[in-house]
């Protein structure tokens, strides 16, 4: 081959390359519900919380013992930000999180967590109110049922009760 041929295979690579990234969206806009951004972030999360609380720090080691990389980030006030992300008031968890652009409050199950990834529904996020004793971070292993809420534009409604 020769350098014009070579040229023009690289900017045939790089326009198909741009196409593809522009079509299925960019990987730092995650709320699209791209291909690329579940992809790349969906086993990264960010957990905000109170420094003293304990239970976040056993939810935040149980995530990683499934697989995620997870950045703790100390917060007094992850309830104000909470309800600046989208979540209701009587629906605040006892932390925040992002993954993938959709916002997890309190203590959700991680199978929950990557249903919610997965299926990538047109929300904002989910939450589990309250410390459910027998909840991730809580309790050594769930037990009985959890019921996690959807919330978003269209309201609040049940994502998952078991």
């Amino acid at each position: 081959m020769n350098r014009k041929t070579i040229a023009a295979a690289v900017v045939a690579v790089v326009a198909i390359g741009g196409i593809a990234y522009w079509t299925l969206g960019s990987a730092n806009s995650p709320l699209q519900g791209s291909a690329v951004a579940a992809a790349s972030d969906s086993k990264t999360i960010t957990i905000w919380r109170d420094p003293g609380c304990g239970c976040c720090d056993a939810y935040a080691d149980y995530l990683e013992g499934n697989g995620y990389t997870v950045t703790r980030v100390d917060d007094r006030d992850f309830d104000k930000r909470s309800v600046d992300m989208g979540v209701p008031e009587r629906g605040i968890g006892c932390h925040l999180a992002e993954i993938d652009g959709y916002v997890v409050s309190g203590l959700v199950p991680v199978e929950i967590v990557e249903r919610l990834v997965s299926e990538r529904p047109d929300i904002t996020g989910i939450t589990l109110p309250g410390m459910p004793a027998n909840a991730p971070g809580m309790a050594r292993e769930k037990s009985g049922t959890l019921k996690t809420y959807a919330f978003g534009k269209d309201g609040v409604t049940v994502y998952s009760e078991e």
